[in-house]
């Protein structure tokens, strides 16, 4: 079981930045990926960013060059930091953790963060 928990929600101007974390309950090395992912209302969840354990990175094209991945193994902590955001960056931001192997994965989720940007 890996539990995950974010913070760094909230309220911004169109042109701000934020930076989410979240929080694993396990070591991440023994995760093979940790992403953030987002979901507005009325619409399906989309990746935003995932990063492996040997940190290669993979980025949302609407997100690419405004935001970027990190991780601190020592803390077991991932963080999204959000720069020039917009009002379609308006959603909530779930956590996930990749586990398993390619036959049977195994994703766990955090409880989400509301980010909403203003116009």
């Amino acid at each position: 079981q890996v539990q995950l928990v974010e913070s760094g929600g909230g309220l911004v101007q169109a042109g701000g930045s934020l930076r989410l974390s979240c929080a694993a309950s396990v070591s991440l090395l023994r995760i093979n990926a940790m992403g953030w992912y987002r979901q507005a209302p009325g619409k399906q969840r989309e990746l935003v960013a995932t990063m492996t354990t040997v940190g290669t990175t993979n980025y949302a094209d609407s997100v690419k060059g405004r935001f970027a991945i990190s991780r601190d193994n020592g803390k077991n902590t991932v963080y999204l930091q959000m720069n020039s955001l917009k009002p379609e960056d308006t959603a909530v931001y779930y956590c996930n953790a990749a586990t398993g192997s390619t036959m049977s994965p195994i994703n766990y989720w955090g409880q989400g963060t509301q980010v909403a940007v203003s116009s």
